[in-house]
């Protein structure tokens, strides 16, 4: 079962060019709540390997040996890799952890942002938003702590669109917020950003947000052409208004945290709206789970090889020499009570090896 440590590897160089399919052929509704998962896991275990390797490498440095009492050369000998090789899994692991925390740093900075603008805005009867602008939009803004979230649209947008359109309108939009798929884009966002090789499969992830809306509006409403309408319409009058120089005006946040219904591939999403409804795909997403449960398993397996070999390592209790020729081992008694006459003790105790008297 040796090869379980290096299985987050090998899942990451699976996960980083088969993400997007994996993506794109599961449920939307599946893939959103799935893959992400599956990517933090992923890029967990990876850091979690190589932070290993470079803990083994960085243990055997003489100064770092005698502060955790391991036996450097011990450690060298009985390691397969070379020592370079360890150090550059080690680097490897704290360049993805920083930027991992630097991203973490600008989502929070971006959520604080969002969650001022949403407080400031002012929701109708319904709940929804409407704000001046030239630019058809309309988006959510996620619910944050002590911050509801809010579906803000443009005049504009509610002019380029029939009743039936807005309503599809807003049944996507309240898709995003029910869902809470603003969580699941910063997971994958986030897990990307700690492991480059997900990138595509977070741009997957975006993608299938706004297929499970789509999929929960043409569910609501009925009628799949319908959304795949309003939605073609929506996105052509915002390019529209883009393409004839009409600035942003309306549009309230960040295009990272902003979920919108006329943004991100349309005419795929419409193309799939024209088609029957997807099929479950247990296979797939068994597929997928079975390959998370490896990496977290093999993650565990990594930390506790490394704790073996640091115990195989660790160098014998220190032994004085007795002038009566017997040898003493220094045994640290903690502070309590003597076994033999009850007294305290908190001075370390010498067990005399009897042998040579």
């Amino acid at each position: 079962m040796a090869w379980l440590v290096w299985s987050p590897l090998v899942v990451n160089l699976v996960l980083g060019p088969l993400g997007p399919w994996i993506t794109r052929t599961l449920p939307p509704g599946m893939a959103v709540r799935l893959v992400p998962i599956a990517m933090v896991v992923v890029a967990m275990g990876t850091g979690t390997v190589l932070t290993t390797l470079g803990f083994l490498s960085f243990a055997q440095v003489p100064e770092v040996a005698r502060l955790g009492s391991w036996s450097a050369g011990r450690l060298g000998a009985e390691q397969p890799w070379p020592v370079a090789a360890e150090a550059t899994a080690g680097i490897c692991a704290a360049l993805l952890l920083a930027a991992g925390l630097h991203t973490i740093a600008g989502v929070v900075r971006e959520l604080v942002r969002v969650a001022g603008t949403a407080r400031r805005l002012i929701p109708g009867p319904d709940g929804v938003v409407i704000v001046p602008g030239a630019v058809p939009d309309a988006y959510t803004l996620p619910a944050l702590p002590a911050t509801p979230a809010r579906v803000v649209v443009t005049t504009a947008m509610l002019r380029a669109l029939d009743d039936e359109e807005s309503r599809v309108l807003f049944a996507h939009e309240a898709a995003h917020v029910s869902g809470r798929h603003h969580l699941y884009i910063q997971v994958a966002h986030l897990a990307s950003a700690a492991n480059p090789l997900l990138r595509p499969t977070a741009r997957a992830v975006r993608f299938a947000v706004e297929r499970a809306a789509d999929e929960t509006a043409a569910c609501r409403l009925g009628n799949r052409r319908l959304v795949a309408r309003a939605l073609a319409r929506a996105a052509l009058a915002k390019a529209g208004a883009l393409r004839a120089g009409d600035s942003g005006q309306g549009s309230t946040s960040a295009s990272s945290v902003r979920l919108s219904a006329a943004g991100g591939q349309v005419a795929q999403r419409a193309a799939a709206l024209l088609a029957p409804a997807p099929r479950p795909r247990r296979t797939i997403a068994v597929g997928l789970l079975t390959l998370t449960a490896i990496t977290l398993l093999g993650s565990l397996m990594a930390v506790d090889q490394l704790d073996d070999r640091l115990d195989q390592a660790e160098l014998p209790a220190p032994v004085l020499s007795s002038p009566y020729g017997s040898s003493q081992t220094i045994a640290f008694v903690p502070s309590g009570a003597c076994d033999s006459c009850g007294k305290k003790r908190h001075k370390p105790a010498v067990a005399a090896d009897r042998r040579g008297w």
